[in-house]
């Protein structure tokens, strides 16, 4: 029995420039920091020849070529699997959709599974980048490389993403007071909206493709703040990082009319006005989680509760993706 996990994560600063469409022309930068939220995959093998494999749905197949999920079979394909006899399933603690990479966590904890499985060591930037290519060379995803470096890595780290595709990572030089007081004070609220990732930012992608100046220009503010973000948090000045989040999200709102919606403008503005200093639309929009750096936790959250949105309380991973057991 082989047990993995890889953690979910929420963006601090120049999110969205981690497109190739983006950062081949421009270079991209962002923040990103690991959450103790996870996706976990088991897998061992059965004495039956036949293939289990349970996600939202369970499927029983002969061989590889016939999974339907995309991501498990490409997955097996790359990692040259010849087994056919064994039971792959995954778990996670938030649901897909929300916004917070879950879809390139469970990429990340399955390609660990996978190299326990065949005894191969694998280190965070080689991790990354075949979640990377499973999720955006063979199944041509219109997304970025940031949860896939942030899931393998783990903690807060700065991504700079090249325009020859290669990606620096660098730890957030961050005081531990700062880091504590940014853990003790960003809050998570679900919306109530789950969405598809790829289809917010399809528009997007097909835009930078084009050369549109509305969205270059907007990526390059947005890239900016991502700048400014990191020299607030080696300043300890968390106030301002709440005022360039504020900043973001404006920015952000503007790639799409789908970004955001009016009761999600509503509940922004309800937070704004109990407790809340900054917060943005974690993701590529359109749903998932508002997040909120506060200086009244408790007004905040009976705010946000009087609405009906649910809190998730984290604390930062800095595992990334790991084994949690080999048996």
């Amino acid at each position: 029995m082989i047990i993995t996990r890889s953690p979910l994560r929420i963006s601090l600063g120049g999110g969205g420039t981690d497109l190739p469409s983006y950062y081949r022309q421009n270079e991209g930068f962002l923040i990103s920091a690991a959450i103790d939220k996870y996706v976990y995959i088991t897998l061992h093998e059965t004495f039956q020849k036949e293939i289990i494999v349970k996600y939202s749905k369970t499927e029983h197949v002969n061989d590889i070529e016939s999974i339907q999920h995309p991501i498990i079979r490409e997955s097996l394909k790359l990692l040259n699997i010849k087994s056919e006899n064994f039971e792959l399933a995954s778990l996670a603690d938030i649901p897909a959709g929300t916004g917070l990479g879950s879809s390139s966590s469970f990429t990340c904890a399955l390609l660990k599974a996978l190299h326990t499985y065949n005894k191969t060591f694998v280190s965070p930037a080689d991790l990354a980048e075949e979640a990377c290519h499973i999720e955006m060379d063979l199944l041509k995803e219109p997304i970025g490389k940031q949860d896939q470096y942030i899931s393998a890595y783990g903690g807060i780290n700065c991504f700079t993403f090249c325009k020859d595709d290669r990606v620096k990572a660098e730890k957030l030089n961050i005081s531990e007071d700062t880091l504590y007081n940014l853990e003790d004070h960003l809050l998570l609220f679900f919306t109530g909206y789950s969405r598809s990732a790829s289809n917010v930012l399809k528009e997007q992608d097909d835009k930078s493709k084009n050369n549109d100046s509305s969205m270059i220009d907007n990526l390059h503010s947005v890239k900016e703040l991502g700048y400014k973000s990191k020299k607030a948090f080696e300043l300890g000045d968390l106030d301002e990082f709440a005022n360039i989040m504020n900043i973001h999200w404006e920015n952000k709102k503007k790639r799409s009319n789908s970004m955001s919606n009016d009761r999600i403008n509503k509940w922004y503005d309800i937070a704004m006005q109990n407790g809340a200093l900054g917060g943005k639309l974690i993701g590529a929009g359109g749903g998932g989680f508002l997040m909120f750096y506060s200086e009244d936790n408790k007004k905040l959250r009976n705010a946000m509760r009087h609405e009906g949105l649910q809190e998730v309380r984290f604390r930062f991973d800095f595992d990334g993706s790991k084994v949690v057991t080999t048996s």
